[in-house]
């Protein structure tokens, strides 16, 4: 199958995808509830689209083609409240974060859909431990070689996106002693980690038909990187983040790719060589176990800082465009975050040692999501 041509977006537009756990109301342990929910949301007009995930206690949420972070706050805040609705019908819960804390992942279904029944049979047992939860962030961008040339600057940030997202410290009952325990079960997968270095179009589509000759890839969907670009929505799609634990903040991470796309686009800051991958599967791991704790080496200096140090920075590089974009509330919540040093995974780790039970954390955590 020959790569699909690069389609038209709008440059900096926005599009969010949020993977959510469905839990009872009993033990809060993760319940086999995607059924019952898309039919009750079907009744519901709302933009973007629900829909199902690989296994039966999980649902996906998208939104439409935005132009704002603040757009996209208001659509998942919309889909966020007709969700809560229908789960408190069903008796049944919806939450953000990366991991379920304690559910396991042998008892899990896996949706009954023909997509999702082909990869259970390639990969096994992996298919049900990716019973996890993230945020999908697509940023618009004018043509094909800006696209890649966009991912490989942005892939610089993966470590910011990491820690500033991580909601994911609990699995199987266990502390990590990860932020984000999440991103090790996507590197299970064969296809995973870093796209290739190519910088056009026609050197990215020589890889894919490559790629495609060796049988082991059939279309885009196949590979699970970090980054990869989305030719069919005229996209770059960033994949690292867990699902935050509020509509809020998924909404300000969209508007923090958005300014640094924008940075990116019209200041043209500096070129991506291969060598900056050197150090990009350290400085993920950084991230994910240290969150915003992590060391963080530039890849052009060799230099190195602490994460939260270099986010700020970088915050204060892209002021100008976030202004611009209306961002700029988004961006505060960030940086505050960044200065007390909080994210989601040190609030799940705050209530677990304050109530001594994960399913009260998961209980608070899906009042959080409502808002409450």
């Amino acid at each position: 199958m020959a790569l699909e041509p690069f389609g038209n977006s709008a440059a900096l537009s926005l599009g969010v995808e949020l993977e959510l756990q469905l839990v009872n109301t009993n033990d809060y342990d993760l319940a086999p509830y995607s059924d019952d929910m898309l039919r009750l949301m079907a009744k519901v007009p709302l933009p973007g689209s629900v829909v199902p995930e690989m296994t039966s206690s999980m649902i996906e949420i998208s939104t439409d083609v935005c132009h704002s972070s603040s757009e996209v706050l208001g659509q998942l805040t919309q889909i966020r409240d007709a969700l809560v609705k229908s789960a408190d019908k069903l008796n049944i819960a919806v939450l953000g974060g990366g991991t379920h804390p304690f559910q396991m992942w042998h008892e899990r279904r896996i949706y009954d859909k023909p997509r999702f029944r082909e990869l259970s049979e390639l990969y096994g047992y992996l298919s049900k431990q990716f019973t996890i939860f993230g945020q999908h962030v697509h940023v618009g961008c004018p043509d094909a070689n800006t696209a890649l040339l966009t991912l490989h600057r942005m892939s610089r940030y993966i470590p910011h996106f990491i820690a500033l997202s991580a909601s994911s410290p609990f699995v199987q009952a266990q502390d990590t002693a990860f932020d984000s325990a999440r991103l090790n079960s996507v590197f299970a997968f064969p296809l995973s980690g870093r796209a290739p270095f190519a910088l056009t179009w026609d050197d990215f589509s020589a890889y894919f038909d490559k790629m495609t000759r060796t049988g082991v890839v059939k279309s885009m969907k196949d590979f699970y990187w970090d980054i990869r670009p989305k030719p069919e929505y005229g996209t770059i799609e960033i994949r690292v983040f867990d699902t935050p634990l509020t509509v809020g903040r998924a909404a300000a991470l969209a508007g923090y790719v958005q300014s640094l796309a924008s940075w990116f686009m019209e200041d043209d800051p500096f070129m991506p060589t291969e060598d900056d991958y050197l150090v990009y599967t350290y400085n993920r791991f950084q991230a994910c176990r240290f969150g915003l704790e992590a060391v963080y080496v530039d890849p052009a200096t060799g230099e190195h800082t602490t994460l939260r140090e270099h986010i700020l920075a970088t915050m204060a590089q892209v002021h100008r465009h976030a202004h611009k974009l209306n961002a700029s509330a988004g961006i505060h919540l960030l940086r505050t975050s960044v200065e007390q040093g909080n994210n989601d995974a040190r609030w799940l780790r705050e209530r677990q040692t304050h109530e001594r039970l994960l399913a009260e954390v998961v209980r608070q955590g899906a009042q959080k999501f409502r808002g409450l």
